[in-house]
């Protein structure tokens, strides 16, 4: 009974490893230019593969939320999101805030992140995070994925 225990879970062991290797991961990322990310984004969604958040996901890196389905993505214990106001160059070399752009951005985001975002005082030139107990809520941690995908 031991042994086919220790069989067992070296067998769910192994799928998970095998699962997260199939996950694109996504790690130390600050964002970057919004029409980058969706057009990377969209050929993610298209793919069909699973996306593991493991680390910084800041800026443009966000729009991954609304991008893919939120049952292809899977957090670590080291996942951040972080989120502000979409900006531009202005024309004294400072950044100004683009509403139209903050505003498509908002809209992108699922509803639960976006709640969170209007609790935390919305897009903004700040940078507010969102990790730990309150992003594996929304998200799933990546252990589950993993064995969802072994028990397929």
């Amino acid at each position: 009974m031991k042994i086919a225990t220790l069989l067992l879970s070296a067998a769910v062991l192994l799928a998970g490893i095998a699962a997260s290797h199939a996950a694109v991961r996504i790690a130390e990322d600050r964002g970057g230019r919004i029409g980058t990310y969706v057009d990377k984004y969209e050929s993610l969604r298209s793919s069909g593969e699973q996306v593991m958040i493991d680390g910084l996901c800041a800026s443009a890196c966000t729009i991954i939320l609304g991008a893919v389905p939120a049952n292809r993505i899977c957090v670590t214990p080291r996942a951040a999101l972080g989120f502000h106001a979409a900006w531009d160059v202005g024309g004294d070399g400072r950044p100004v805030t683009n509403r139209e752009a903050t505003r498509m951005l908002y809209a992108l985001y699922p509803t639960r992140v976006r709640r969170w975002i209007a609790r935390h005082g919305g897009l903004t030139r700040h940078m507010i995070f969102l990790r730990g107990a309150q992003l594996q809520s929304m998200y799933r941690p990546c252990y589950m994925m993993n064995a969802e995908a072994a028990s397929r």
